[in-house]
């Protein structure tokens, strides 16, 4: 029994190292085939587009625009230079174009309002921009959308490269060198009851149902019901006309405060209930 004991020894020792060498030949294709699988190309925005897209967005001296994916920093560099911008960010992960961009910065005379990070597009705060640029795949995109809708202030403008943002819907498209450049306005919320109380002191309870900027509503003045006429919300500015009276106002949270215009309802007030 011992040679046959012997013999069995060897050959799960022989087997154990034939497993071992597999795995290790496995191991080592896998790792090979990854490190020569090719990465994802980096296409620059081209300039054409990029002045469209800087010129929809109609930047302003106390805009911040933040570039996710800012490759050399084309965008974010012109949008200070050329268009007016009071300050930008560039985000990327690839540290050779980061220097590339910061490079580009300091040659174009804005490295003092314009700066590049090495950040995840997910963890970056969208908070402080007024203006987002983006050129990512739809899958990229479609996961930013709740990102922005939840952090980005409105009236902040989002715009994108040939790409969109799912079921939302731009505010404004235009084609350029055969992609399609998109624009969107973030709006504030103002899905769900308001009280609005006129000049004079008459109340009237608005229902309002939103998808993005969407908005459809009714109201109800002394127990009668009757439409909101012609809705429209972009940012947080509102209007709607009740009984033929306009009303114009800008959403600040939970409230609704007049805006002056020509014909247009003054004195009122409207709160979220």
């Amino acid at each position: 029994m011992a040679p046959f004991t012997l013999r069995a020894g060897s050959l799960r020792a022989r087997t154990a190292t034939l497993t071992i060498t597999l795995a290790s030949l496995l191991s080592f294709a896998g790792n090979a085939a990854a490190s020569t699988a090719p990465a994802r190309p980096y296409v620059p925005t081209p300039y054409p587009v990029v002045e469209r897209m800087l010129e929809m967005a109609a930047l302003q001296p106390d805009d911040h625009l933040i570039d996710l994916g800012s490759g050399d920093g084309r965008i974010a560099i012109s949008a200070v230079k050329d268009w007016n911008a009071g300050s930008a960010l560039g985000i990327d992960l690839n540290s050779a174009r980061l220097a590339q961009a910061q490079q580009n910065a300091e040659e174009a005379g804005v490295a003092d309002r314009v700066r590049f990070e090495r950040a995840d597009l997910q963890e970056t705060d969208l908070s402080d921009a007024s203006v987002l640029t983006v050129y990512q795949l739809n899958a990229k995109n479609l996961w930013l959308q709740p990102v922005i809708l939840k952090n980005m202030n409105p009236g902040a403008r989002v715009l994108t490269h040939s790409f969109d943002l799912g079921e939302w819907e731009p505010d404004q498209s235009d084609t350029v060198e055969g992609g399609t450049v998109h624009m969107w306005t973030v709006p504030a919320s103002v899905g769900g009851k308001w009280q609005l109380t006129t000049a004079e002191g008459t109340e009237a309870l608005i229902l309002i149902e939103q998808s993005y900027q969407r908005v459809v509503g009714s109201a109800e003045i002394g127990g009668e019901p009757m439409m909101l006429s012609e809705p429209h919300l972009h940012g947080n500015e509102i209007r709607f006309t009740i009984d033929s009276r306009q009303y114009v106002g800008k959403v600040e949270g939970d409230r609704i405060v007049p805006l002056e215009g020509t014909d247009v309802a003054v004195g009122w007030n409207a709160q979220r209930i």
